[in-house]
């Protein structure tokens, strides 16, 4: 029996959750949406609700989380959905619009080139 592999994902988690101290994190796999090949960890949704985030413009708390997972973005991670709030933000809203279908972008990167599904 095969499991899925978490590293990539529980990677992310630990990194967050240690430099930006949430009071809510999701990481969420969202490879299976996208053309990779089965069990990947390539493309993830996250959502991190963090005090680091008060009086910060949006597009800054974006580059904190890239910045946070730099060495991912380069390596394994093809696409990373983020949503980052404060907590008074989080109160007054926890929805959070599901993921849009994939339009094939993987199919052209060359790191999925020839890997059939295992």
């Amino acid at each position: 029996r095969r499991f899925m592999s978490t590293v990539v994902k529980s990677g992310i988690e630990k990194k967050l959750s240690e430099k930006l101290k949430p009071v809510h994190l999701e990481v969420i796999n969202e490879s299976f949406m996208h053309n990779v090949p089965k069990d990947s960890e390539t493309h993830f949704k996250v959502i991190v609700v963090s005090d680091k985030f008060n009086d910060v413009k949006h597009i800054e708390r974006h580059r904190l989380v890239q910045k946070i997972l730099a060495k991912e973005l380069e390596g394994p991670v093809h696409a990373l959905s983020i949503k980052a709030k404060t907590p008074t933000q989080w109160e007054k809203s926890q929805k959070i619009e599901p993921s849009p279908s994939c339009r094939g972008g993987s199919k052209h990167d060359p790191r999925f080139q020839g890997k059939p599904d295992p």
